[in-house]
């Protein structure tokens, strides 16, 4: 007889539900079993013949640290294109490019650590590049159709598994482990959380990643928001996965916690699932984890529920469904339409921001000078994919110009390095070495990729070798060979030409030339150490450094000044290499271009009245356009970002590009990196006062659009609008057409104008067509600090349509119900220190380690409140104050003077032991405004009022 075939488990029996499965495989899990399945590198059971799963494949835009894959134009460039439609497009296209490579390479993750939806507050963050937008709208736009081709559209199984990143309020580099971001309620639910809150209610989201940063003197990764805010958005089961080594910082760095235990079990009970710390290596985390279970911090079911997130994300990738699942046999990877979807997505970010003349596009039989650092570079960052295909803006002019008819100027300084003794430094050749492109074999974590050293070190000569030196700003110099390799310093110190890009998590390949005596040191950034001349070749020592006279063969301005002054018009191709000066770890310090580039721009600019600038960079800069006839911006636009520059600039496409953030003029305009009050220090479109470089939504066009037939009606909590966009150009466009709102008779700030929808349409020229937009009246609503909620305010609204938030052709007024206005009842429920109407020189943090605000002064130690239309009934006799630390509050009303000063003179025992300290006053009755002065180390809680 033969043995009948045991049945299947019910967690193997596709015809049942998901969480009826998932309660079955967690019940034969052992304890030890899901305790392993929290650290992201989760192994195999082979009893149960479950297979092992890892959190975190790279996907911002194009499949990222796995080697060659289709590379799409960086993240902010999907922003700039204003195309939901195609970034969903592209979304699919990442990944089923994911599915096949994993079909060949298990090292491939499904859990897909994209898209970046921090908002693009400050334009000096050094990850400007992987954001959408400054605003809230606009970028959980783009995100929603991001994770919605990421996603697929099989109504059960996901063909990958976005996890949105990094929550919250993450806008700066600097101190990024240690620095808290202060942020107060309105700005938190009007603009922070706004852009993960839309796109995860989308549906298409499958969990979210913490920063590094702390809010509100908490870390995000025991943020009680993700309990209070994210996980109440929606009914799917979120996977929450801790940013690589966040877990440890709670403790390292931040001293948040003082065992590991603690932080480990504070962060799975906030709602952190799958721990990133310490690579592949599991052992601490789940340590960590049995300790405090042991200690009585975590519980077994605490383990289940993060499990059970976990498992249901790894279900609905069909992992237990092999035969119904249909993505594993997708197959998809740098297909010819993959390739044409990325010259599409690079031609479509790219924006026009002045065209004086008509100088664009360029005529076909012109003669041009293409100069600048970037105009012979196809630069990846540190989230690309290894270039299967590359063009540059230099190919994409020859290709579609003709070389005869191009003339190339890269604009850098031509020098050799002469030491003392007479002799240079030289580069030996390397007969038979092979091209190696950094990262081409793919890499779980690229941070541990080694540098070259089976190439010879550089050595010193009589004649010496002349290197292209390029100054990236603020000294930071690479060395180019004429090889094309990059000077580079591998882990054993040599100094080798041996990169073919600057890169890697520490760079490699940047220097700084010191003065010193008649000549320079020069120093290797990467180690921080200076270049010496030893007898086995030259490297990097703590000491000995050799001293170096710089001998320059040629000027990059010269010979930009003598191509462009041959040409019809020239081209100067400026920016930024993603990997230098603004970067993830390293955040800018200026909105200036490099004074290299800028001395580039001034000698075409002399030369040649009929220059075009074309900024090709990862975030804005100021320049001045005054003498400049056209300018164009794109991101790095990927792998066919030379074709889609040469195509716009040839006339073939007409540029539609549109400006996802604000270009200010100078740094002045700026607001300190780590003010994340958007709303009282007037950052963004949204509150900006001054002249912007050039406004948030602007683009120009080959063709012009007229806007007329405004509509606007209110209907079943909607307001629909709808008006009428016209091509009145010759040629075919796309034009972007922008709606706006803003509050006309506001009781509090209120944005400027705000952005309540969009559309991307292409035009015939005379073609006409009537768009239509309906808006729900939720958008109109603002966080009413007095309540605690949001509230629509009753009152005019203006709806505005034009070509940008500054270019409104359309205006109408529309009057909107809502809820009045109300007068805060201090008397029951007292002030709430945090929800203030204003402040200055205040920081929220935390009132204890798990939840509540607390404030405090900032800065120089004194800070003041204001909280507005406080009503005090038939008056008060006494005030009461819930405080900690140290130091004294200072109680008025109005702009009158004080009715009582509290002191706390002997200091609380910690941070978070609060006392109360009560004073008697002679409170006016009715509705007053309470102003609240800090003075020294004092936190401050909550101020009632009775009698």
């Amino acid at each position: 007889m033969t043995a009948k075939t045991p049945p299947a488990p019910p967690f193997r029996d596709p015809r049942l539900p998901f969480a009826k499965r998932i309660d079955d495989l967690l019940a034969q899990l052992t304890l030890d079993e899901k305790v392993s399945f929290l650290h992201q590198f989760t192994p195999a059971v082979p009893r149960l013949g479950i297979a092992a799963f890892r959190t975190g494949q790279e996907a911002l835009h194009g499949v990222a640290w796995m080697g060659p894959a289709t590379v799409f134009p960086q993240a902010v460039g999907f922003g700039a294109t204003w195309n939901t439609d195609l970034v969903r497009r592209v979304g699919e296209a990442v990944s089923k490019e994911v599915r096949a490579m994993r079909a060949q390479d298990d090292r491939v993750g499904l859990n897909v650590w994209a898209p970046t939806v921090n908002l693009l507050r400050h334009p000096l963050w050094g990850r400007n590049e992987e954001g959408y937008s400054e605003d809230p709208k606009l970028t959980s736009a783009i995100a929603t159709a991001y994770t919605r081709g990421l996603r697929g559209d099989h109504p059960v199984y996901w063909r990958t598994a976005p996890v949105l990143k990094h929550w919250l309020a993450h806008d700066n580099e600097t101190d990024r482990a240690t620095s808290s971001s202060s942020v107060r309620p309105r700005v938190l639910h009007e603009y922070d959380l706004r852009a993960f809150r839309e796109a995860v209610q989308a549906g298409a989201v499958a969990g979210v990643m913490p920063a590094y940063n702390l809010v509100n003197g908490r870390p995000n990764h025991v943020s009680p928001y993700l309990r209070e805010q994210l996980r109440t958005w929606t009914d799917e089961d979120l996977l929450v996965c801790s940013d690589a080594g966040a877990p440890s910082n709670l403790v390292d760095h931040e001293h948040y916690f003082a065992t590991h235990e603690e932080a480990t079990a504070a962060a799975l009970l906030a709602g952190v699932d799958s721990f990133t710390d310490h690579g592949t290596d599991s052992s601490q985390i789940v340590a960590r984890i049995q300790g405090a279970l042991a200690q009585g911090l975590l519980t077994e079911a605490d383990i289940d529920t993060a499990v059970r997130r976990q498992l249901s994300v790894r279900f609905r990738l069909g992992e237990f469904d092999p035969h119904d699942d249909p993505h594993p046999r997708t197959a998809e990877f740098d297909t010819p339409a993959h390739r044409a979807l990325a010259q599409e997505a690079a031609e479509q970010a790219v924006v026009l921001l002045k065209n004086d003349g008509d100088l664009l596009p360029l005529a076909p039989d012109a003669r041009i000078a293409v100069v600048g650092l970037l105009a012979d570079e196809c630069k990846l960052d540190w989230y690309s994919g290894t270039l299967i295909h590359r063009c540059t803006p230099l190919e994409g002019l020859y290709e579609r110009f003709g070389a005869q008819r191009v003339e190339f100027a890269e604009g850098v300084d031509r020098v050799r390095l002469r030491l003392a003794d007479g002799t240079f430094l030289h580069v030996p050749t390397a007969p038979g070495a092979a091209d190696e492109v950094r990262g081409a074999a793919g890499a779980l974590d690229p941070a541990l990729l080694a540098g070259r050293t089976d190439l010879p070190p550089l050595t010193t000569d009589p004649a010496g070798t002349e290197f292209a030196l390029a100054d990236w700003g603020e000294g930071v110099l690479t060395l180019r060979a004429p090889d094309g390799r990059y000077l580079s310093v591998a882990e054993d110190g040599f100094v080798r030409a041996a990169a073919d890009q600057p890169g890697g998590w520490v760079v490699r390949e940047t220097f700084r030339l010191e003065p010193h005596e008649n000549g320079h040191l020069l120093r290797h950034l990467g180690t921080d150490r200076h270049v010496s001349v030893a007898a086995d070749g030259v490297k990097v020592a703590a000491g000995n450094a050799s001293i170096f006279e710089l001998i320059t063969v040629e000027r990059g301005t010269d010979a930009v000044a003598r191509v462009a002054a041959a040409a019809d018009a020239v081209l100067v191709v400026a920016g930024n290499d993603p990997h230098i000066n603004g970067r993830e770890t390293e955040d800018r310090t200026t909105l200036a271009l490099p004074p290299q580039q800028e001395r580039l721009l001034r000698a075409a600019r002399a030369a040649n009245p009929h220059t075009v600038l074309a900024l090709v960079s990862s975030y804005p800069y100021a320049v001045d356009p005054a003498r400049l006839p056209a300018v164009l911006w794109t991101a790095h636009g990927g792998q066919a970002a030379g074709t889609a520059l040469a195509r716009v600039l040839a006339g073939d496409v007409s540029p539609a590009g549109r400006l996802p953030q604000t270009w200010y003029a100078a740094d002045g305009d700026l607001p300190d990196l780590l003010d994340y009050d958007v709303l009282g220090s007037r950052q963004t479109y949204l509150y900006f006062e001054g002249a912007p470089l050039f406004p948030f939504g602007h683009g120009l066009s080959y063709a012009s659009f007229a806007y007329s037939d405004l509509t606007a009606e209110v209907a079943d909590g909607t307001l629909r609008v709808s008006f009428t966009v016209a091509n009145t150009g010759d040629v075919t466009a796309d034009e972007v057409a922008q709606l706006y709102g803003r509050a006309v008779e506001p009781s509090s700030v209120r944005p400027r104008r705000e952005l309540l929808a969009h559309r991307r349409l292409t035009l015939r020229p005379g073609e006409r067509t009537a768009l239509s937009f309906e808006v729900p009246l939720a958008a109109f609503e603002f966080w009413d600090v007095a309540r605690g909620g949001h509230r629509l305010e009753a009152g005019p609204y203006e709806v505005l349509a034009g070509a940008s938030s500054e270019d409104i052709r359309l205006r109408r007024t529309v009057v909107l119900d809502g809820e009045p206005a109300a007068p805060r009842p201090v008397v029951e429920q007292g002030l709430a220190a945090a929800d203030f109407d204003e402040q200055s020189g205040i920081a929220i943090v935390d009132r204890t380690r798990t939840q509540g605000d607390a404030v405090t002064p900032a800065g120089d130690g004194t800070g003041e409140l204001v909280y507005r239309g406080c009503d005090f009934g038939s008056g008060v006799t006494e005030a009461t104050v819930r405080v900690s630390g140290a130091g004294t509050l200072e109680l008025a009303l109005d702009g009158g003077p004080s009715l009582a000063v509290l002191s706390l003179a002997e200091p609380t025992p910690d941070r978070y032991t609060y006392t109360s300290l009560t004073a008697g006053i002679v409170g006016g009755a009715g509705v007053h405004d309470v102003r609240v002065r800090l003075r020294g180390p004092l936190r401050l809680a909550h101020v009632g009022f009775s009698g």
